[in-house]
């Protein structure tokens, strides 16, 4: 996909912000929405925009009886296809698979949830198949940053402490302390490493630098960003602990 067309659908995108500004207006936000938490780079407003641009897309799925295992399945194909776009030097390819598997993450549970699907089995392959999608894209990632020792440490900076944010919630609902607060998220994540593989190239033939430079840039606020979330969650549980509370933070 050219950088032409990636720009207007962008644009696209972002003047359907006036309009659902405009519709939502006096409603309530997505139920959904308002259970999970926010951060400064995704606010609920952003969430319920979101929702409603994919809102006829999770009615036809609904409709049509599509599996929620079939979409937990394919968001993990789509990190694998991120991780192979970026071993074969298409970043802006894997960007697209990225935000395709981000959607297929969001429908999943939007869809169990519908059709009274929900569980903790698929609460469990949900966040198992985020992972292996994650490791998928990141391993591929590696494969491109790595001509340099700095961008290999970039990778697994950004890697080892995504996990670390996943494991920290993990093992705060373990101890019944729920922990899911943070600025560096996996939605975070995915929006700003999806985006900044998409434009990469055009912003560096824009600004004069070389190829890899924003995505460069962006792996290193990934990764310090998730770095810093799993520190607070890790903080914020061990303090829950210790005063024998456990609310959600």
């Amino acid at each position: 996909m050219t950088v032409n067309i990636a720009l207007v659908l962008v644009a696209v995108v972002v003047l359907t912000m006036p309009v659902f500004a405009i519709v939502s207006r006096g409603r309530g936000g997505d139920p959904d929405v308002a259970t999970r938490p926010t951060s400064v780079i995704l606010g609920r407003w952003i969430r319920d925009w979101v929702m409603w641009m994919i809102a006829p897309l999770e009615r036809s799925l609904v409709a049509s009886g599509v599996s929620p295992d079939a979409l937990n399945v394919l968001g993990a194909v789509f990190g694998l296809a991120a991780g192979v776009a970026y071993m074969r030097a298409s970043p802006a390819l894997a960007g697209w698979f990225i935000l395709l598997g981000g959607l297929a993450d969001i429908l999943d549970g939007r869809v169990a949830r519908a059709r009274g699907l929900a569980s903790r089995y698929g609460e469990f392959l949900d966040s198992m198949l985020d992972r292996f999608a994650e490791v998928f894209a990141f391993v591929g990632l590696a494969a491109y940053l790595s001509v340099t020792p700095a961008g290999a440490l970039a990778v697994t900076l950004a890697a080892g402490s995504s996990l670390l944010v996943s494991y920290a919630r993990a093992k705060g609902d373990a101890v019944e302390v729920a922990c899911r607060g943070g600025v560096m998220q996996r939605a975070e994540r995915l929006v700003l490493l999806a985006l900044a593989s998409i434009f990469d190239r055009s912003i560096a033939s824009a600004a004069g630098w070389a190829y890899g430079t924003l995505l460069f840039a962006t792996v290193w606020i990934i990764g310090i960003g998730a770095l810093g979330t799993a520190l607070y969650r890790t903080v914020a549980i061990a303090r829950a602990l210790r005063s024998g509370s456990g609310r959600s933070r």
